[in-house]
């Protein structure tokens, strides 16, 4: 199925490529030689993912791969058959490291020795985490969300459910090619440029192409949802919201606003520079919130009300924690709030 029809969806002020989203399994034609494939994910909440795959002379570049399991091998198994007409892909390029984006990264390149394409944090930071698997919590994972407030029930949900990235992907190939900012990749004659965001993920590669005004943004931005942005165990004091803060200052200044984004959850849509003001907007609004918020001392988990309308649960749990300390952590470093461990071994935190 090939559609391209652009339509425009004028109450959310940005221009949609499509009002109905495609079906799983379905190849959408975006431009010349630029491909749309969606996928479904098995989760909670967030039950899509885009993926794209680029012309390449008689070959073919992809851009994220979508989960490690046999449900998206099958699909891509179909779309090399119907679409690529067997045609070999020649490399295989990864926005990030979350599985749902370099899930069949591995599967992909083995099958078609392809290098892999990817930013050095998101490469290593992938394997790392991956290594985890069928190892038991660290101490300083069990220590991060005791200092949050968990539980003891809660912990041992983190505790059961650690190790479970590596479950999620087909092991990467040992070696891989680094991309770094305003990088060129040469595709089908035609210059794709690596724009580095941060916050999301460590080192978060789009691919921007002036000549097709088209940008392939991964998880950097998304028409309507915010990507999460938290703090996790192995950086317990980072302050990745201020680094996501930055990364929507520059795209927006970097990326012309007749652009078509080509998002990771969602349907194409221009007007990146509205999009880009908007999370930007939503997140210092977050910060305003929780500053009048902790004027008494709050935990962690205390603060979930004032970021999110969603009820927490088991299933959230650790991204609402992650997140709700991003926010704390940013506004630490801004000199606006103060942390301090109380007497039961909790950070509690205190605008100033």
């Amino acid at each position: 199925m090939i559609s391209k029809t652009p339509k425009h969806t004028a109450k959310t002020r940005l221009e949609f490529f499509t009002d109905t989203a495609p079906d799983a399994g379905v190849v959408t034609e975006i431009a010349d030689g630029v491909f749309w494939l969606r996928m479904t994910l098995p989760m909670a909440g967030l039950d899509h993912i885009n993926l794209y795959f680029l012309k390449d002379g008689d070959e073919f570049v992809v851009v994220d791969t979508g989960l490690g399991w046999k449900d998206a091998m099958d699909i891509w198994k179909g779309v090399f058959n119907e679409h690529m007409n067997g045609a070999k892909v020649n490399r295989v390029i990864c926005t990030h490291m979350h599985p749902d984006h370099a899930g069949l990264a591995g599967w992909m390149c083995r099958r078609f020795n392809a290098p892999l394409l990817m930013t050095m944090g998101e490469y290593f930071l992938c394997r790392l985490m991956a290594a985890d698997t069928g190892n038991p919590a660290p101490q300083e994972g069990i220590t991060f969300y005791e200092r949050a407030g968990f539980t003891e029930e809660q912990i041992e949900n983190y505790k059961s459910r650690f190790g479970g990235f590596g479950k999620a992907i087909s092991e990467l190939p040992n070696g891989y090619q680094r991309i770094r900012e305003n990088d060129i990749l040469k595709i089908d004659d035609s210059d794709w440029q690596v724009l580095v965001g941060s916050g999301h993920s460590p080192e978060h590669a789009c691919l921007y192409n002036a000549d097709l005004k088209i940008m392939i943004s991964g998880d950097q931005i998304l028409p309507n949802i915010s990507s999460n942005v938290s703090v996790w165990p192995t950086e317990p004091d980072g302050n990745p919201l201020e680094d996501w803060i930055m990364s929507c200052h520059k795209l927006r200044d970097a990326v012309p606003k007749d652009t078509l984004v080509l998002p990771a959850h969602g349907i194409p849509f221009r007007g990146a520079d509205i999009r880009l003001g908007r999370l930007i907007e939503q997140h210092e609004n977050g910060l305003a919130r929780l500053l009048e918020f902790c004027t008494e001392p709050r935990r962690s988990t205390e603060v979930y009300s004032m970021l999110f309308r969603r009820k927490i649960n088991d299933g959230n749990r650790l991204m609402a924690v992650g997140e709700s300390i991003a926010h704390l952590n940013c506004l630490v470093e801004r000199g606006q709030m103060l942390r301090i461990i109380n007497a039961d071994g909790h950070y509690v935190y205190r605008s100033v």
